[in-house]
C-alpha cells in the first residue's frame, strides 16, 4: 500500500523540458555551436551541462558561465510567456492529495521553480519542494530522492517516485523506491527498463494506484 508520492517537477508537472533546451541551444548557436536534441538528451541523461559540448572543445569554464547565465535569462524569458501547463495536473493533484503525502524533487534551480509554480496552485498540495543545491548529489545520483523520502518520514516500501528521465529513474532506482515514468516525448527515447510503470499521462496515475 502506497502511503506518500515524489514528483519530479519539469516534464511530469510542466511542460517545460523543450524551453530549456530551447534555450540552451540558441545561445550555444549564438556562440557557433550546435546541440541538437539527441546529443542534449546524452547530455541530460548523465546529468551534464548543456555547455559540456562547449568545454570540450576547449572553451574554458569561465566563460561558459556567462553563457549559462544568458541561458537562464532566456529560459526565464520563455517560462513567462510560453504556454507549459500539462492540462488536468493541478485536478489529478487534488485526487491524490485526500489519499497520499506528497512532495517535489526537482532538479530545477529554486529562482526557476517559483517562477514557473508563481500561480498554478500545484505547490499547495505538496508537503515541500527540494530544488538543486539543497541536497549533496544531483540525479542521477539518490542523494535527491532519499532526502525527499526522509522528508516525508516514510518508508521506502511506502512510497512511489513519478518520473520522465532515465536520469531521474536512475536516481529512483539507486534510492531503493519504485518508479512511475509518464510519457515525455522530449525524453521518449530514453532507457526505462528498470521502472516499474509506465503511464502515458499523469492522470493513469490514479488508477495505478488504486
Amino acid at each position: 500500500m502506497k502511503k506518500q508520492i515524489l514528483f519530479d517537477n519539469d516534464g511530469v508537472l510542466v511542460d517545460t523540458e523543450h524551453w530549456y533546451y530551447t534555450a540552451s541551444a540558441e545561445i550555444l548557436s549564438s556562440k557557433g555551436f550546435h546541440l541538437s536534441e539527441d546529443r542534449y538528451r546524452d547530455i541530460m541523461i548523465a546529468g551534464e551541462s548543456a555547455f559540456l559540448i562547449a568545454e570540450e572543445a576547449g572553451v574554458p569554464i569561465s566563460e561558459t558561465d556567462r553563457w549559462r547565465a544568458q541561458r537562464n535569462e532566456r529560459y526565464q524569458h520563455y517560462l513567462r510567456t510560453e504556454e507549459i501547463a500539462i492540462p488536468g495536473v493541478k485536478e489529478i493533484l487534488e485526487q491524490l492529495s485526500h489519499r497520499y503525502r506528497m512532495g517535489i524533487v526537482t532538479s530545477a534551480l529554486r529562482c526557476d521553480f517559483e517562477l514557473i509554480h508563481a500561480s498554478r496552485g500545484i505547490v499547495d498540495y505538496m508537503d515541500f519542494v527540494l530544488c538543486s543545491g539543497e541536497y549533496p548529489r544531483a540525479k542521477p545520483f539518490p542523494d535527491p530522492y532519499l532526502l525527499g523520502l526522509e522528508r516525508l518520514g516514510g518508508e521506502k516500501h511506502e512510497t512511489i517516485i513519478v518520473e520522465d528521465s532515465e536520469r531521474g529513474l536512475r536516481s529512483a532506482v539507486s534510492a531503493g523506491i519504485e518508479c512511475v515514468i509518464v510519457h515525455n516525448r522530449f525524453t521518449e527515447k530514453h532507457d526505462f527498463s528498470a521502472a516499474k510503470y509506465r503511464i502515458k499521462t499523469l492522470e493513469e496515475l490514479l488508477t495505478l494506484l488504486k
